[in-house]
């Protein structure tokens, strides 16, 4: 290229940029490290004309590993066959046994080839529109003058090429090849900004509930398998929809469609493929679904409403998919409201613990014998909050813990301000959730409440339920055997409400054994639970241990546990949980009988 047909004005702009590049700070960054720790770029210089790649071979080499090729199938050889990757080709359309053209060809179905970014170097100014067709980013004119300019342009393809790399990189989730969670978000961003015409759309988060079961099992390797099964399926079963798909952490993907009434048959799909590979009864494909989503809501929120639908259903193995609503939105603020609170709660003595009485009945007169700990929230705002709202939410994200600590430690309390006023000790039975199992200190914690109130293990009952066993049940005989062996008693709670394996009874040491008030509630009316409650007594009797009888509320009902033997009652027909001024009401009646049997015992 000669001054006069060159075009100045482009010429300057690309000597300005190739200069103002090096004041770059990710060019300084990436020069310096690359001169520091000895590292160079290759260039490949693919021409049959010798003189043509001395030439270029100079200008490069003070900055690049230059390479040579006489041809286009040896430059193919190199490019195939070499270990080290090559930064930039510098092509000749013009040469023997596969000229440039083929070159560029190949290149665009080859995976070693397609993302090295080549440059013509032709005379022939026709031919550059069907190089940039073939894949060819740049031109260098023949014959070859201004060796700044050149050096300026390979720089310039490098770097856009290793920039478009490093994007891509990050466009991507390596493991799936689903796009990565921050990219997604973008995109869906860019393609509403630009798109006037906006159709229905749902965020969908599919979710692979206790998916770590299979990295346990059978390894990560065969988790990932797994993972990039779902991606597929996921890509397939989209195939016709607009969509886009995402990654978005370790068992959850992210779908962005166009919205259909149904997601079950997906699902489905999903559910069967993840048994054919895990073999394991306790692995489900859920989804929650903000189905025609509202465009002024950001992204990010749409998929953390799919996520509070999801949450709906977690665990719940009747139902597979979930769909957002804004009575689920009133109520996922309203739970974050009370995890928010719980802390202040704990701190003001807004928790409360009510005790509901359990007596024997066996004898002639029925006898108060302990209780039963009950939390109750009275919130400043909010009023009485039941338990049946908060209890599930803490205990699915682990708050429960602090709730149960504190419970514990006001009912260890409270055993010794009753002995104090009557002496008498009422023993007293604390919830023991599946969350407290996992905590190594559990036993030390229940231990030390019982040095700092001068207790005996049996004055704190344990109560655990049978749920806890089906999520972990080696920890939870472990911990149970601790406590027994520390002298602390333990009752199965709500048994025949769950699990219900007589395997279950077989491998936990229980004291005590509580039926589920279902079977007495129905038990007048209903044979099956009537022959329930029969079979839960006799079992009770063949393992040597206690019966309690939950939700008893008539004297029918009292007058029928008696007759089959049953230990204790615990229900309305007493009393409903109480705080603990009311409760001395029941030690101090029950004081009274005993002074009542005293007397007559005396007089005979």
């Amino acid at each position: 290229m000669n001054e006069n047909n060159s075009n100045e004005a482009p010429v300057d702009e690309q000597v300005s940029r190739h200069r103002k590049r090096k004041h770059d700070k990710r060019g300084e960054t990436m020069d310096s490290f690359l001169k520091t720790s000895g590292l160079r770029r290759r260039v490949l210089v693919v021409d049959d004309e010798i003189i043509n790649r001395m030439l270029i071979g100079n200008m490069l080499e003070a900055e690049y590993d230059v390479v040579y090729a006489e041809n286009g199938r040896e430059a193919v050889e190199r490019l195939e066959n070499t270990k080290t990757g090559f930064s930039l080709i510098l092509l000749d359309l013009m040469m023997p046994e596969m000229n440039g053209f083929e070159v560029l060809d190949y290149a665009k179905h080859s995976e070693a080839l397609k993302n090295i970014p080549i440059i013509v170097m032709t005379s022939d100014k026709d031919a550059e529109v069907k190089s940039i067709k073939l894949g060819a980013v740049d031109f260098i004119t023949k014959p070859f003058h201004m060796p700044e300019v050149i050096l300026a342009r390979c720089e310039r393809v490098i770097e856009l090429s290793e920039d478009k790399n490093i994007i891509h990189s990050a466009e991507r989730d390596p493991l799936t090849g689903l796009y990565a969670k921050d990219f997604f978000f973008e995109y869906i961003k860019q393609v509403e900004q630009y798109n006037a015409s906006r159709q229905a759309m749902d965020a969908v988060v599919f979710t692979i509930e206790h998916f770590h079961l299979i990295n346990e099992v059978y390894g990560r390797e065969k988790g990932n398998d797994v993972l990039r099964t779902v991606a597929e399926l996921l890509v397939d079963l989209f195939k016709d929809s607009a969509a886009f798909a995402c990654h978005a952490e370790d068992d959850v993907f992210y779908i962005y469609c166009k919205h259909r009434e149904s997601y079950d048959d997906i699902v489905d799909v999903c559910q069967q493929s993840l048994e054919e590979h895990s073999r394991s009864p306790k692995i489900f494909v859920r989804a929650g679904v903000y189905p025609e989503v509202d465009p002024e809501v950001p992204v990010e929120t749409r998929f953390e409403r799919a996520k509070v639908a999801y949450t709906r259903i977690r665990g719940d193995y009747t139902q597979k998919v979930a769909f957002y609503s804004s009575e689920l939105y009133e109520k996922a603020i309203y739970h974050e409201r009370l995890i928010a609170d719980i802390e202040d709660a704990i701190e003001n003595g807004d928790i409360k613990v009510y005790y509901q009485p359990k007596y024997a009945i066996r004898g002639k007169t029925p006898r108060l014998r302990s209780a039963e700990a009950l939390v109750r929230w009275f919130h400043p705002e909010l009023g009485m909050i039941s338990p049946g709202d908060f209890i599930p939410l803490f205990e699915s994200n682990g708050l429960i813990q602090k709730v149960d600590n504190y419970i514990w430690e006001q009912a260890a309390a409270q055993i010794k301000a009753w002995r104090e006023t009557y002496g008498v000790t009422v023993p007293v039975s604390v919830n023991v959730s599946r969350i407290d199992i996992y905590d190594p200190d559990i036993e030390s914690f229940l231990a030390n409440l019982l040095t700092e109130n001068d207790l005996d293990p049996s004055d704190l009952m344990i109560e655990i339920t049978e749920s806890a066993y089906a999520e972990n049940a080696d920890r939870l005989i472990e911990v149970i055997n601790n406590l027994r062996g520390r002298g602390f008693l333990i009752e199965m709670d709500d048994f025949g409400s769950g699990y219900s394996s007589l395997n279950m009874l077989a491998t936990i040491p229980i004291d005590v054994l509580k039926m589920d008030m279902a079977f007495i509630r129905n038990m007048e009316s209903d044979d099956k639970s009537l022959r329930l409650v029969r079979l839960v007594i006799d079992i009770a009797k063949f393992l040597e241990v206690s019966v309690v009888a939950e939700g008893v509320e008539t004297k029918s009902q009292l007058d029928l546990l008696k007759g089959m033997g049953c230990d204790y009652i615990q229900g309305f027909y007493f009393s409903g949980p109480v705080p603990p001024e009311k409760f001395a009401a029941f030690i101090e009646a029950d004081l009274k009988v005993k002074q009542e049997e005293r007397g007559k015992t005396h007089d005979n």
